[in-house]
């Protein structure tokens, strides 16, 4: 589907990283549009299947569930959609399109923006069947979630949904909107009480900030 943002388009939200059910709770109550759970053992955000499906399970209607993976096996990918039901499945890998396309579900594919030598209307051609490209400030071979931002003018209009990420907070989201005019945002690290010391575990406080933050950019004349 051919997608352009339009001024006055409300910028969705998807708060990852979630590890808590009241932290899922406090991300819905703050309007999220997506949580996302991580089951990539080397993240510091790692869930268990059994926890991401608990997770999952208490999500209301209208909020979507998304799993991070990362090189995953099929056999594993069977899995979490067997046991987790999540609305998207999110590849944050070396993932060949035609392996991410392969599972019935819509799926996001990461983009490592840190290091990326090729124009993003070639990725956006690579991954034709993704439901969004989800844009990064990681560098390949590493996962989301450290706070690295990229130079948010480097975003172009695809005529598809766009996702940004990397080192976003309630400080500097609206900044980005107004450069990138993305279709969502994507934060982690950002919302957290220590991101540091206890990874994943967020701060309800934090989230409506963001959460307001973003308000304020779609809110924004001619942004």
């Amino acid at each position: 589907m051919n997608f352009t943002r339009l001024d006055g388009m409300r910028t969705r939200i998807k708060f990852c990283g979630i590890t808590r059910a009241e932290d899922a709770r406090a991300a819905v109550a703050c309007g999220a549009d997506a949580l996302g759970f991580v089951l990539v053992p080397e993240s510091r955000r790692c869930v268990s299947l059994q926890t991401a499906a608990s997770l999952r399970a208490a999500l209301p209607p209208f909020v979507a569930a998304v799993v991070l993976l990362r090189n995953p096996g099929a056999d594993q990918v069977r899995e979490v959609i067997e046991t987790v039901r999540p609305d998207l499945l999110q590849f944050h890998g070396e993932e060949q399109e035609g392996f991410c396309a392969g599972f019935g579900v819509p799926y996001l594919k990461a983009v490592a923006m840190g290091d990326l030598r090729q124009p993003l209307e070639a990725v956006a051609r690579t991954y034709a069947s993704a439901a969004a490209l989800l844009l990064d400030g990681h560098v390949s071979g590493e996962l989301g979630g450290r706070g690295a931002r990229f130079d948010w003018t480097r975003v172009r209009d695809l005529g598809r949904p766009l996702i940004l990420a990397g080192g976003l907070d309630a400080e500097n989201v609206t900044e980005a909107i107004r450069l990138a005019r993305p279709y969502a945002v994507d934060v982690s690290s950002g919302i957290e009480k220590d991101p540091s010391a206890a990874p994943g575990i967020k701060d309800s406080g934090k989230m409506a900030a963001f959460a307001r933050a973003v308000a304020r950019a779609d809110a924004m004349p001619n942004r």
